[in-house]
């Protein structure tokens, strides 16, 4: 791991103009980039916004046919109507409420709870999505928030969450009566992923996803070459990054404790929350930013390799196959995973 202080490098960042996710990258050793088939067939850049899963989602695509970025919107709004805790009907809202009753599912929610719970048992139960009793009990962006929850109802809540509890089949999902889950740190991933998917099948070769955070590429820049992510400042109050890191047919899934959160009396509460004790993750970290080739697996390990920590987490994710990590500590140290070391760069003055 190589370590810069944050410091420099958004002083460094400001003074020379930089922005977010667009500016020049210098990789070494990389052939001249050819144009892609996009920018060949003469395909304007189509642009849609939307407010989905609780989050700003932006889609991008080089195509001469504006339905195909329409009906993805409207694939959106299927997945939101299908995944939503609080939409009444909604998969998720009706395994809340079948007081221990099996649940019929679709697919993707079945494929959802599947992979959340692979990932608890790689992480050993930080990784959870029966967290949802604990969720419950914070409020980090409503009329509430800056208010501690109740600590005999949060260790109550914390006593309750244990993925094995989770009975999953070809006939449906089943909880114990009482339990509830919350797929916020996973679903987008996925619902990221098949909205890629979609956008390929009808055609698409060239286009950028941003879902709040989850950024996922379709193939390379319209001139060919990579796609400049840039990775967030966490004490930036205005989105500034740190650095960039060329990418392409591949996502970009950042977490960390200034998206939602509150400070109070000197401690920063966020949502990420500690699965063994219902309150936020407190380590070193300030950010993560993890990356690999689908959005689904970059969601969950953002928020899986956060609670980890620093040592843990570098190590756990130097073991997987096709996934990178970018490390922000509180203390303004930047680390990142032996395989950005040609292809991360700082934004600072060296």
């Amino acid at each position: 791991m190589k370590h810069r202080t944050i410091a420099a490098a958004l002083a460094a960042a400001l003074a020379l103009g930089l922005l977010a996710a667009c500016q020049p990258q210098s990789a070494g050793g990389s052939a001249a980039p050819t144009s892609s088939p996009a920018v060949e067939a003469g395909l304007p850049k189509q642009s849609r916004v939307g407010y989905f899963f609780d989050t700003v989602i932006t889609i991008e695509a080089y195509t001469d046919d504006e339905s195909v970025l329409d009906d993805a919107m409207a694939e959106c709004q299927r997945y939101d109507d299908l995944l939503s805790k609080t939409t009444e009907g909604s998969d998720v809202w009706k395994i809340n409420h079948a007081n221990g009753e099996r649940v019929a599912v679709s697919q993707d929610t079945r494929d959802i709870i599947e992979k959340a719970l692979e990932y608890s048992e790689l992480s050993d139960g930080r990784f959870d999505i029966t967290i949802e009793p604990c969720v419950a009990l914070w409020d980090f962006t409503g009329e509430n928030m800056g208010v501690l929850p109740d600590e005999a109802a949060l260790a109550e809540a914390a006593s309750r969450v244990d993925y094995t509890k989770i009975d999953i089949n070809d006939q449906g999902v089943q909880l114990p009566a009482g339990e509830t889950i919350d797929l916020g740190a996973i679903a987008k991933g996925y619902i990221t992923d098949r909205i890629r998917d979609f956008l390929v099948e009808r055609g698409v070769t060239c286009g950028i996803l941003n879902f709040g955070g989850n950024v996922l590429v379709i193939g390379s820049k319209p001139d060919g070459t990579d796609w400049n992510i840039g990775i967030q400042d966490p004490d930036s109050t205005t989105g500034e990054s740190i650095a960039v890191v060329p990418v392409h047919d591949s996502a970009v899934v950042t977490s960390g404790i200034y998206e939602r959160g509150f400070d109070l009396d000197g401690v920063r509460y966020h949502h990420i929350l500690d699965t063994s004790t219902g309150w936020p993750v407190q380590n070193e970290l300030a950010g993560i930013t993890i990356l690999a080739g689908d959005a689904f697996d970059a969601d969950a390990l953002s928020t899986t390799v956060f609670a980890m920590g620093l040592e843990e987490g570098t190590a756990f994710v130097e073991r997987l196959e096709g996934v990178e990590a970018v490390f922000i500590t509180r203390d303004e140290q930047v680390s990142w995973t032996s395989g950005l070391n040609d292809r991360l760069t700082l934004l600072n003055n060296g």
